[in-house]
């Protein structure tokens, strides 16, 4: 079955559902920035979403240096946006409360 895009209505929600992540310019994806205490938090929290990530069979782009990770989210198989980019963006942010 195919994964279909976000439609016009879908994304019109998504600066209320997802205050936190901002659209990619240039690329149908949402990105956000995480800033930890050190390393050590930071991996930790890696580490969290790879393990939801996996259970959601969804897989962010990400990248790491010290304290930060950045964190894009699209769906290959749909060409762009999702229902699942927003359901791992949601439940990343609630890891990260």
């Amino acid at each position: 079955m195919a994964i279909a895009k976000l439609d016009d209505a879908e994304r019109a929600t998504l600066a209320a559902r997802l205050p936190d992540w901002k659209l990619v310019p240039g690329r149908d994806a949402i990105a956000r920035r995480f800033t930890f205490g050190d390393f050590n938090a930071a991996f930790g929290f890696m580490t969290r979403v790879a393990l939801l990530a996996e259970k959601q069979d969804h897989h962010p782009e990400w990248f790491n240096v010290w304290n930060r990770v950045d964190i894009t989210l699209s769906t290959h198989d749909a060409g762009g946006l999702s229902q699942r980019d927003v359901a791992l963006a949601e439940a990343i942010d609630a890891l990260a409360r």
